[in-house]
């Protein structure tokens, strides 16, 4: 298995990430936000009280 510096990973992420443009990163954050969101909404609906 051959070993690579963790700096030489970040800059091909960097170098990739540059040809990808704003609008990838702008794409991830949304989907990013959303996952949470409902996430959350998931999780918390199950601690409502049912008083029927």
């Amino acid at each position: 298995m051959e070993h690579h510096p963790v700096s030489a990973w970040l800059a091909g992420a960097a170098n990739a990430a540059e040809g990808q443009g704003p609008g990838m990163l702008r794409i991830v954050l949304i989907v990013m936000i959303l996952g949470c969101a409902l996430t959350a909404w998931f999780l918390l609906r199950g601690y409502r009280r049912k008083d029927d």
